[in-house]
């Protein structure tokens, strides 16, 4: 197989797929097999995308963590409302006691040792009366990260969309090269049949023959390369779709233009809009705030009011308790200066990436639209060289069946007419992903 040849770049593409997903997959729980929908039926590529974010354990892990995360709001949230707790505690005491008398008698120093039994319960009752806002500033904080959560779980579909469209455009690319090989060498073993024909009634030599034989045994490779990327292309489709890797899938052809119109500034404005990466960035921003504004508060104190309500033991006295209590740490080794330095720090970093974001976000866009230019102009081009070389391989065939033409010649425009064909379905699978491609740099699935 050439370095750069249609077939190697089906491979290559199957093997970035599944090199990106296997890792989530490996770690998520086996399935028991492929969804009764998938098997024995031709789907679609919205079928596709819908069953992958239906079935792939990636979209439940983020789905978790997001949930997880709206629970960290009700942690963080926590300190605002009463906390009651109870203790009861039992203990054992042993004393010892020392006499010189006994009923006013001296009889020497004596030592009596006994044992007291102290019991205690009590509840107590403590609420946060006022702490300048220290707490409302880090349950903000943890809300914003469950928002960042929420985002994270629709990038993940949106990578999830994309990889299953490049995994089911790369099955399609690859069955287009089967036929294409296929046709090669129909068209190689009728050049060889020709060519021993010619030798045989001695007006060829046999290393016509010979070429011709190279040139079926090529295409035959090229026929075995094909079959495997198709293999390898599917294996990563249903990696993406959740399903067994050995499932038969079958696809729906689609490898058509589909001429399109595309506003630059429009696209630009629905990407940095809809593209969760860049309303993450923004969502961090606000969390450095609520945090730069939680470690500034630090420097106040904290007001508290609690009261306690037990009994203890033996006989069962009444304890209770009310306080008012105002915690402020005055000075701590200026560890509360240095955590509201690096909140400041890190929201300058924040309001930074947001920046960063927007230029990845409109340099994704632009390169995504000039993929989608390029790949239409080769389709162009591709197209009026596959005629031209039909025609050519046509011509150098007749004149090879009329006894003037020669093997080489013929087996020339054999190879240029394979090469026209794999180009021309190379251009229509780049064009089908660089579409792709370009809903995902918009923030479409």
């Amino acid at each position: 197989m050439r370095i750069g040849s249609p077939v190697a770049t089906a491979a290559g593409a199957a093997l970035v797929v599944l090199s990106t997903l296997a890792p989530a997959a490996a770690q998520a729980p086996a399935r028991p097999g492929a969804p009764p929908q998938v098997v024995g039926r031709v789907i679609t590529m919205d079928e596709a995308v819908a069953i992958s974010l239906e079935n792939q354990p990636q979209i439940a892990a983020r789905l978790g963590d997001y949930a997880a995360a709206r629970f960290r709001v009700d942690q963080a949230l926590a300190p605002l409302l009463p906390q009651l707790t109870g203790s009861w505690t039992a203990a054992r005491a042993q004393n010892v006691s020392a006499g010189t008398t006994a009923a006013g008698i001296d009889v020497g120093t004596r030592t009596r040792t006994f044992w007291t039994d102290t019991t205690v319960a009590r509840v107590s009752l403590s609420q946060l009366l006022f702490d300048f806002g220290k707490t409302l500033a880090g349950t903000e904080a943890q809300r914003k990260l469950a928002d960042v959560a929420a985002e994270d779980v629709e990038l993940q579909r949106q990578l999830l969309a994309l990889a299953v469209k490049e995994a089911y455009t790369n099955i399609l690319f690859a069955q287009r090269l089967i036929r294409v090989s296929e046709q090669a060498v129909q068209r190689a073993e009728l050049n060889l049949k020709s060519a021993r024909g010619f030798f045989e009634v001695g007006t060829r030599p046999r290393s016509d023959v010979a070429r011709a034989e190279v040139d079926v045994a090529n295409a035959r490779v090229d026929l075995i390369r094909a079959r495997n990327a198709e293999r390898l292309a599917r294996v990563a489709l249903n990696t993406a779709l959740g399903i067994e890797a050995d499932t038969p899938t079958q696809v729906q052809d689609n490898l058509v233009r589909e001429p399109i119109t595309i506003d630059r500034m429009a696209v630009r404005a629905e990407a940095l809009d809809k593209r969760p990466e860049h309303r993450q960035a923004r969502l961090r921003v606000a969390v450095a705030e609520a945090t730069e504004r939680q470690t500034f508060r630090n420097f106040f104190p904290d007001i508290t009011a609690g009261g306690t309500y037990g009994a203890a033991r033996a006989d069962m006295n009444e304890i209770w308790e009310l306080n008012l209590a105002l915690t402020w740490t005055l000075f701590d080794g200026g560890g509360r200066i240095a955590r509201w330095r690096e909140a400041k720090a890190n929201l300058d970093a924040a309001v930074a990436r947001v920046k960063a974001s927007e230029l990845d976000i409109t340099r994704e866009v632009e390169q995504a639209v000039y993929s989608v230019l390029e790949a239409e102009e080769r389709i162009d081009a591709a197209q009026v060289a596959v005629n031209s070389a039909q025609e050519n391989f046509r011509l150098a065939q007749g004149r090879f069946d009329a006894g003037v033409g020669t093997i080489l010649e013929l087996t020339d425009a054999q190879l240029a007419l394979t090469v026209a064909q794999n180009q021309e379905t190379q251009a229509l699978a780049d064009y089908r992903i660089a579409l792709y491609r370009l809903d995902r740099a918009r923030g479409r699935r």
